[in-house]
């Protein structure tokens, strides 16, 4: 990830995500892109005064939405597979943890604790007061087997975790693709203050285009 990286990608570097023009993320990250204005149509004073105030609206709309409600970013990396591919562009919600909750399976962007000039992407599996345990790459929550639709068997692996509590103001993260991702079971679980978006909805490439879950 660019503006912080999120998971070890084949060799062991981390995935970074970058928010496009502004902000970074990995997987880490995202990028904000830019607001690119539509041509003035040639007309007279009336309808050209009219088109700069249709298109100040727009753009002070579209910064708003973009400073305090949603962030373009980019992915690098290759932690979150399938759901997340590197350079993959998505946007994340920056208000969704400000007025509500997170819960296990929410995607989110954090800071990477060990430096916060880098952010991560992963997969929140446990919130505060859950007894996690791993074995051999099966994850249980509170005694229970958790039922992951979202790890293929081939992004899988054998690492065991021993059962502990998930510490108050605390979320244990991991990345989809367990084989290579840097996550809760390298650096620990995450502080909530660390975690500033959910991943929404990836709008590049095209074909990749839809709601992250």
């Amino acid at each position: 990830m660019s503006a912080g990286q999120d998971g070890r990608v084949g060799g062991g570097e981390p995935l970074n995500v970058e928010p496009e023009q502004g902000s970074e993320v990995g997987v880490g990250p995202v990028e904000a892109g830019p607001v690119e204005a539509a041509k003035a149509p040639v007309v007279g004073g009336g309808g050209l005064r009219s088109w700069l105030r249709d298109t100040a609206v727009s753009i002070i709309v579209s910064a708003f939405i973009i400073v305090f409600l949603y962030q373009p970013v980019r992915v690098e990396g290759t932690s979150m597979l399938p759901m997340l591919e590197d350079q993959d562009r998505l946007f994340i919600n920056k208000v969704a943890y400000r007025v509500g909750e997170i819960h296990r399976g929410d995607v989110v962007v954090f800071l990477y604790p060990r430096d916060h000039q880098k952010s991560y992407i992963k997969r929140v599996i446990a919130v505060p007061g859950d007894d996690l345990r791993i074995d051999h790459g099966r994850v249980y929550v509170n005694g229970e087997r958790v039922p992951e639709r979202y790890v293929p068997a081939r992004y899988t692996d054998d690492r065991s975790e021993a059962d502990a509590v998930i510490p108050p103001h605390e979320y244990f993260v991991m990345g989809d693709h367990r084989s290579i991702s840097s996550d809760s079971r390298d650096f620990g679980p995450v502080e909530r203050a660390l975690i500033y978006g959910k991943a929404a909805f990836v709008y590049w490439p095209i074909d990749q285009a839809g709601v992250v879950r």
